[in-house]
């Protein structure tokens, strides 16, 4: 899923202009929307990366576009950048959010197309991912002026059923459950669909999340010291790096161990 990772090296630094954010603990100051962060330097790379945490700005640490940024700068655009082409900003702007949601239905996909599905599922998976497909290479009007709603609905119900049928008949449901805080050592949460469930500083020390479906789970703080989540699915390294963890935490082999964890 290579085309499916951030390049920021290719990209002109839309993540740093287009989304606004204001002064918390995730973002050390006030920014409006399509305006570009004082940290974003000449060549759009950020001058603070390395420092990034320790310079306030752990909200950026944690944002991942699944590629779309470079999709739309060389791409989408052709490599015309918004500095030296500012014809194009204002479109360009448009477009980027509506990419990044479909690279993220494309990542889910993508993930649900490489598990042992039922041949008539896995035809209907590779349609719904050709569709999003399609759209992502649309001209820049047509993909800033799409409505993705609809191929959020299509896809959702077919990761349903995938994680259902990996899941097996025993999978529990904790689907949108308040875990918020929860001591959750060692708990077994295998085959369990935490689907949207808030998992928001709960501690997760050793749990077993061996097939979870943790698509949508909120795991900002969550403790997976020395969890396993093998297997885990529909997880992003977005739900990655807000969390807490170790090298003792097993993550699926398409994740990367955040290097703020201990």
């Amino acid at each position: 899923m290579t085309e499916l990772r951030a390049d920021c090296g290719r990209c002109f630094g839309l993540c740093c202009v287009v989304p606004a954010f204001a002064r918390s603990s995730d973002f050390a100051i006030d920014k409006p929307a399509r305006t570009p962060c004082p940290n974003l330097g000449a060549g759009f790379g950020c001058g603070i990366h390395t420092e990034l945490r320790q310079r306030g700005f752990p909200g950026c640490t944690v944002y991942d576009c699944f590629g779309a940024g470079q999709r739309v700068a060389q791409v989408t655009f052709g490599g015309r950048d918004w500095r030296d082409a500012p014809e194009t900003a204002r479109l360009m702007f448009d477009v980027f959010p509506v990419m990044r949601e479909l690279h993220e239905l494309l990542w889910h996909l993508t993930e649900a197309l490489a598990l042992d599905v039922p041949k008539p599922l896995r035809a209907e998976l590779a349609a719904a991912r050709a569709a999003v497909e399609d759209q992502a290479g649309g001209a820049p009007e047509a993909v800033a002026g799409l409505d993705v709603g609809p191929h959020w609905r299509t896809a959702g119900g077919l990761l349903e059923r995938v994680s259902a049928h990996v899941r097996g008949k025993g999978g529990r449901s904790r689907r949108g459950a308040d875990l918020v805080g929860k001591d959750l050592r060692k708990a077994d949460l295998r085959n369990t669909s935490l689907r949207g469930a808030l998992l928001i500083g709960a501690d997760l020390t050793r749990a077993d999340l061996r097939r979870a479906d943790l698509i949508g789970a909120d795991l900002r703080g969550a403790d997976l010291t020395g969890a396993d989540l093998t297997g885990a699915l529909f997880l992003t390294q977005v739900q990655v790096d807000a969390a807490k963890g170790d090298r003792t935490t097993v993550l699926p082999p398409a994740l990367t161990r955040p290097s703020h964890w201990r």
